[in-house]
């Protein structure tokens, strides 16, 4: 029914639309055909809001990545090899520029992940050829430009981990959140992260796929990651290192953090972790600031949440491995540029004349 309304309020604009209704159907199927009318309407008003914020989104991508892309250009010249007497046999290597520069490709797969899209085709296809043949007057074919991905993947993580990440405030929250790659009972047939995926266990059940590890500040911004197995423990040495290296202040996480020689370690760097206690541990005094900033966790579960239903990193409709990498990270730093990240308002109140500061959360 809602299908054939559509198709015939196609025909319809304006002003011919309520001489439409005033001869054709009842009082109760005017009401509702108006009423669709109204939502159309609507809806392609935000199409063209979203799309305009999405062209000035494109600038500010794009000037971004094409600083850093030639920075890393001229870094990555000083450090190559060269021969400088080739023998005969040597084999010749083409370096002829590509059609489409990487930054131009880079900002394509982080605008992917800022818009309502959620099949990288249709986007490619009926937004991007359509819609920015301006701003990417060079243009690759959807076949070409998915061959062309994973040559962007390292210089993306080096954009993402150089140009993108938060700085630390002293405040920082850590977790880290599934990635399932298929569904449980295809486990046995997938062929595409066969030797790299595992099967592991979260709060929400057994999954197969990879374990995503985030640290954000207060302010909601990312400062580092890392991408493991399913079946790697949260506080496996290696991983939990390389994550908190930078850090310093305190550390804030949930009760799966708790390690007597994982805090004896970040203590000596300056680090102090402070989780809660399960139930069949002892009670023990606690600082009322942290104990109010383990109830601000919710700050990184929401960045999982965006992460995984605004960006969508996580599909199960992967076909290689270095697709799934360039889509996961393109999704994080699509994730940098958003207008509205969550965050904790910290504000000091001095209170009267005893000038006493007290900290409010928001």
């Amino acid at each position: 029914m809602f299908g054939q309304i559509i198709a015939l309020l196609t025909p319809i604009r304006d002003k011919q639309f309520f001489f439409f209704l005033k001869k054709s159907f009842n009082k109760s199927l005017k009401r509702g055909l108006f009423f669709v009318y109204l939502l159309l309407i609507t809806k392609q008003i935000t199409i063209k809001q979203s799309s305009m914020k999405l062209i000035s989104k494109v600038t500010e991508i794009y000037c971004i990545a094409d600083d850093f892309c030639k920075e890393y250009e001229l870094e990555l010249n000083k450090k190559a090899l060269s021969l400088s007497n080739p023998s005969p046999n040597t084999p010749k290597t083409r370096n002829r520029k590509g059609r489409m520069s990487d930054a131009e490709m880079i900002t394509i797969l982080v605008l992917f992940h800022s818009n309502t899209f959620r099949n990288f085709k249709h986007f490619y296809l009926f937004y991007v050829c359509r819609e920015l043949k301006e701003e990417f007057p060079n243009l690759l074919s959807y076949t070409r430009f998915v061959e062309r991905m994973p040559r962007v993947a390292i210089p993306l993580l080096l954009f993402l981990k150089l140009a993108l990440m938060g700085e630390c405030t002293g405040i920082t929250f850590i977790d880290s959140t599934r990635i399932p790659v298929c569904e449980n009972k295809r486990e046995y047939s997938n062929r595409v992260f066969k030797g790299y995926a595992h099967k592991g266990k979260s709060t929400m059940g057994w999954y197969y796929g990879f374990k995503l590890h985030l640290l954000c500040n207060e302010r909601g911004e990312l400062l580092n990651f890392a991408l493991t197995k399913a079946n790697v423990d949260d506080r496996n040495p290696e991983v939990f290192n390389n994550l908190t290296k930078d850090l310093f202040g305190k550390l804030y996480a949930d009760k799966g953090y708790i390690s007597q020689s994982l805090f004896a370690s970040l203590f000596d760097r300056g680090v102090h972790i402070v989780t809660g206690i399960r139930t069949n541990m002892k009670n023990r005094l606690m600082d009322v600031h942290d104990k109010i900033m383990l109830r601000k966790r919710s700050i990184i579960e929401t960045i999982n949440d965006m992460l995984k239903n605004v960006a969508q990193i996580v599909h199960t409709r992967h076909r290689s491995i270095s697709n799934f990498i360039v889509n996961l990270l393109a999704g994080m730093a699509a994730y940098a540029f958003y207008d509205t990240k969550p965050s904790i308002n910290m504000e000091f109140e001095m209170e009267g004349e005893t000038e006493v500061k007290q900290l409010t959360l928001f």
